[in-house]
């Protein structure tokens, strides 16, 4: 019987750990984060004057992800000379390497990337292509499923770029994005990052905020919003700065400890034209 109590005590605790394990709580800093595309008309705001302000702005928040709009893959590519970093996702124009991505970065040493993929804002999500009444540019959203690594929880990631003219683009991208997510993700943790080119009182924002699926990360962080309400500069220090355009979406199992608008001027000098928001969420 002695025996038989002693085996039992050792199973229960090597199981403890492991039941512990899957219980781990995961704490991330996200973020999103519109890098302004690289363009010689911005003169002195242009990307080989700002490149080392947004290297340096990602490694001393030590962001875990960044779902980041209007790059090109080459500054993409010096985004990575961060060696801690990489990213998935592809250009908008041929869903390769042309034109402005909607990538994801994230830490490669404490995530794994287990699928990722892209669609369009359109009526034909599977090609390159514009949508409803977009006249400018395709619309991308770039989306991975990671694994953390040290807990083995998995959660995806859905990064966004609405249109910023059409609006029965916007509304649609919204309908579509949440088709997306309910179809891929199912009940797992989902983050969705992105420039929405939209106000909260907007059609495009309360369609996601009436699906009950996501919750903006603003309205229901632990600790009261840190900098301005708006997240768009111009890159002007007097700008009103009072647009919330830019967002991170959460689903209920994400609770938000803490969401800020990081308005960081280097030698009177943005990083780019649109601020980067960040959230502490745990899930």
């Amino acid at each position: 019987m002695r025996t038989t109590f002693t085996w039992i005590c050792l199973v229960l605790l090597i199981a403890m750990p492991l039941s512990a394990k899957n219980k781990q709580k995961v704490p991330m800093r996200v973020s999103t984060f519109n890098l302004r595309m690289d363009t010689p008309n911005d003169g002195e705001n242009a990307w080989p004057h700002r490149k080392e302000m947004v290297k340096g702005l990602i490694r001393f928040h030590d962001l875990d992800i960044v779902g980041t709009q209007e790059g090109f893959k080459h500054q993409l590519d010096d985004i990575l000379e961060l060696e801690n970093y990489a990213y998935t996702g592809a250009g908008r124009d041929d869903g390769k390497d042309a034109g402005e991505h909607s990538a994801i970065i994230y830490k490669k040493e404490r995530f794994d990337l287990q699928q990722s993929g892209n669609f369009w804002f359109s009526e034909t999500p599977d090609v390159p292509g514009k949508g409803w009444d977009a006249t400018c540019c395709n619309r991308i959203c770039s989306w991975a499923r990671f694994s953390d690594k040290s807990s083995g929880m998995a959660f995806y990631v859905f990064n966004v770029h609405y249109d910023h003219q059409g609006q029965e683009a916007r509304k649609n991208s919204s309908l579509l994005l949440i088709e997306k997510i309910k179809k891929m993700a199912g009940n797992m943790p989902v983050f969705v990052t992105g420039d929405f080119n939209a106000t909260p009182e907007s059609e495009p924002i309360q369609v996601i905020s009436a699906s009950g699926l996501l919750r903006d990360s603003y309205l229901v962080t632990k600790e009261p919003p840190y900098g301005t309400t708006g997240t768009f500069n111009s890159f002007r220090t007097d700008a009103p700065m009072e647009s919330r355009i830019d967002y991170i979406w959460v689903t209920p199992q994400v609770n938000v400890r803490k969401y800020g608008v990081l308005n960081e001027v280097l030698y009177g000098r943005f990083p780019s034209d649109h601020f980067p928001v960040v959230i502490e969420a745990i899930f």
